[in-house]
């Protein structure tokens, strides 16, 4: 296998189903509708009887159902069947992907294998691979028992690269599009359409190379650490497959500990500046809080000014204006039955929420009596501004995710705090296609 060691990257050999039909074979990542059971059920009706990714995972809306084990078991027993039934074709090359969504966007990848050895979710770190988001170590050992064992890996996981010249995907696709597609199809359940080209040979190796040392040479600070890919979705599962390298190094020999499958994860690579990905805040409401005790604790923390707006219009506009120099935040809350808005505008050039997190953990540990109900994360302004109605209630509709300062605020501040930022809607999050071999 290609290597390219320095910056923790491998063409991986892949493995494509021969002669099944997308919308049967590919289902969505496992992490998505952890609260729709229906949603899980829809995708095994599409699914039936035929060979089917549905079969390799372990959706997570299950994982407390109390049957672990025996899925478990099943999925590597299928994993084995699948492998000796031969519906299996491979090829030792990365794969460019377009995904349309539903929504009408493109996202445009490049699926290959990463180094765990140059991965690390703790904060603080230097790694080339980094996470965005905090990282929960209870959340680990449950998903260690499906990967340890296992015969294959499905990637689920999409790091970003800060590639403004879009040398590596866009580069990839470019060579790549001279030939026809290895697979095209539509998704189940109205997800839109996928297509794959294979990138493989000399060219392509030489096009990873370039693009690869032009990101890491932009990607190094003044004190020679280089930040190369970081973790956009499927965070906890590349946590869980560099603890179950680490546990599994521990039987290698060093010549076996350089070659060996588990060592490596595949991957999507996207771009951050790509126009099919989206990027969205992820608000916060608090609950049973003096709205007006709050709005000055967040403002003597973060410094600036509190304007006060007639319209909730108008404070939209306000907070989601991308020429703004510094972070805003905009407060929605009611006061005897009168909506209250305003909006703290300051000098921040970080990241909102990693400015904002802090403060609202350091109020709640000193004024809540129930910490985790009295906060909620809320996806969309306008579900956001609804429950700003709410007696009770403060909505903080937070402004829109600069790409241009995401990864400058991680390697300042490492990981953002969690339910920091969404990458798009849930049905256009990674379709499950590609696969590797792991434990032999």
């Amino acid at each position: 296998m290609k290597t390219f060691a320095k910056y923790g990257v491998q063409i991986p050999e892949i493995l494509l189903p021969k002669n099944s039909d997308l919308k049967s074979w590919s289902v969505i990542a496992c992490d998505q509708y952890t609260q729709d059971k229906e949603y899980w059920s829809n995708v095994a009706s599409a699914a039936g009887e035929k060979p089917s990714t549905l079969n390799l995972i372990f959706p997570e809306v299950y994982l407390n159902d109390g049957d672990g084990e025996a899925r478990i078991k099943k999925i590597h027993e299928t994993m084995k069947r699948y492998l000796d039934a031969g519906i299996f074709g491979s090829g030792e090359e990365c794969v460019y992907i377009e995904r349309k969504t539903e929504y009408g966007r493109t996202r445009k990848g490049l699926v290959l294998a990463v180094d765990l050895e140059k991965y690390e979710w703790k904060p603080g770190t230097k790694a080339l691979i980094r996470a965005t988001e905090a990282t929960v170590p209870e959340r680990i050992p449950p998903r260690m028992k499906i990967r340890t064992g296992a015969s294959l890996e499905l990637p689920h996981i999409m790091l970003l690269a800060n590639d403004p010249k879009d040398e590596l995907v866009g580069g990839a696709g470019k060579l790549a599009k001279s030939e026809s597609p290895i697979y095209d199809g539509d998704l189940m359940l109205n997800s839109g359409h996928i297509t794959g080209w294979k990138v493989a040979g000399e060219a392509a190796e030489t096009l990873l190379e370039n693009a690869l040392s032009s990101l890491a040479k932009a990607g190094t600070d003044k004190d020679g650490n280089c930040f190369l890919f970081a973790v956009g979705d499927g965070n906890h599962s590349l946590a869980t497959a560099k603890a179950v390298w680490d546990e599994h190094k521990k039987s290698l020999s060093d010549a076996e500990k350089e070659t060996s499958p588990v060592r490596y994860a595949l991957v999507e690579v996207v771009n951050i500046y790509d126009e099919g990905l989206t990027f969205e805040p992820i608000h916060r409401v608090l609950f049973n809080q003096d709205a007006g005790k709050l709005i000055l604790f967040i403002e003597e923390k973060l410094g600036g000014e509190v304007k006060a707006f007639g319209s909730e219009k108008e404070l939209e506009d306000f907070v989601a204006d991308k020429k703004a120099k510094g972070a805003r935040y905009g407060f929605i809350t009611s006061e005897g039955g009168k909506e209250k808005l305003c909006v703290l505008e300051t000098e921040i050039t970080d990241l909102a929420i990693a400015a904002l997190q802090p403060v609202l953990d350091e109020y709640l540990e000193a004024n809540s009596k129930d910490k985790k109900n009295d906060i909620d994360y809320i996806h969309g302004t306008s579900d956001v501004v609804k429950l700003g109605h709410k007696e009770n209630a403060l909505s903080i509709l937070l402004p829109p995710i600069a790409k241009d300062s995401f990864f400058a605020t991680i390697n300042g501040r490492g990981p953002l705090p969690r339910k920091s930022f969404s990458m798009g809607e849930a049905s256009e999050k990674r379709f499950y296609v590609e696969a590797r071999r792991l434990f032999s």
